[in-house]
């Protein structure tokens, strides 16, 4: 039997992606997709109900997973109105606040919600191994983070670089508010051994390369993952979606619990 699916932003760059994937597969069918009206021209083709509100369609789509790739506000509202219906949703936006983070975790008790930063196996796969290659180097390497995307990108940095950070810190015993740099500019004084820099640049339509840089005495290593396509956190998603069918409400799920960390 085929998952159902909602798609959120359908005309979007992730969620044309997503229902792109979700048509050409066995494994899912795509129940409905969200819209804004003005973006909405075209969608009445996939042969599935268009809404320009997830409210619209949530009393006809019973038990199917939105999957929502929007903006923090919209992913919250999304989050919001799918725990009263009890749908499922897989959320991959990033940029959330503490506070939003936090509803979410509240509204995962009355509806399984499975949110990563990055849908990537692969970024997943480094957010468990960079916590071992530091230990192995020890503090004696200087750590940094570069993060790259396409220039309509509205967060900074990356919400795979905050991440990855995160990691990073709490495996060095540190706390990012207290040594995470976000940039330097002017004369700043010598790094200082308890920091952490994350940089963003912006340009063209990258999708997303991430490099942590290990500096240390006499040599330097570089650990880069580099997303080549939409389709790399699409089918995370989609995979996410499939797993989190068959979890109950009771916590905020995330990569950790579906690789088995």
């Amino acid at each position: 039997m085929s998952i159902p699916v909602i798609i959120m932003g359908a005309k979007g760059r992730m969620g044309s992606t997503l229902v792109n994937l979700a048509t050409d597969s066995d494994q899912f069918s795509v129940r409905g997709v969200v819209e804004r009206a003005e973006y909405s021209s075209g969608l009445e083709l996939l042969g599935c109900p268009v809404a320009y509100d997830l409210q619209d369609l949530l009393p006809s789509c019973k038990g199917a997973t939105v999957i929502d790739f929007t903006a923090p506000e919209v992913s919250l509202s999304t989050a919001r109105k799918a725990a009263r219906t009890g749908n499922p949703v897989v959320i991959g936006t990033t940029g959330l606040s503490a506070d939003q983070l936090a509803e979410l975790e509240t509204l995962a008790r009355e509806t399984p919600i499975f949110w990563s930063p990055n849908m990537s196996i692969g970024v997943n796969a480094l957010v468990r191994v960079l916590p071992m290659l530091e230990r192995i180097l020890g503090e004696a390497y200087d750590m940094e983070i570069t993060e790259i995307h396409h220039h309509h990108k509205k967060d900074a940095p990356s919400g795979t670089a905050v991440k990855l950070a995160q990691v990073l810190a709490q495996s060095r015993g540190w706390k990012m508010e207290d040594v995470g740099n976000y940039g330097r500019q002017g004369i700043v004084g010598a790094r200082p051994h308890e920091e952490l820099g994350v940089h963003a640049l912006r340009g063209g339509d990258v999708v997303g390369d991430h490099t942590v840089y290990f500096f240390g005495p006499g040599e330097r290593i570089e650990v880069t993952h580099r997303a080549h396509s939409r389709e790399n956190f699409a089918r995370g998603a989609l995979r996410a979606a499939a797993w989190l069918s068959g979890q109950k409400a009771g916590q905020l799920y995330s990569m950790g619990q579906l690789l088995g960390a």
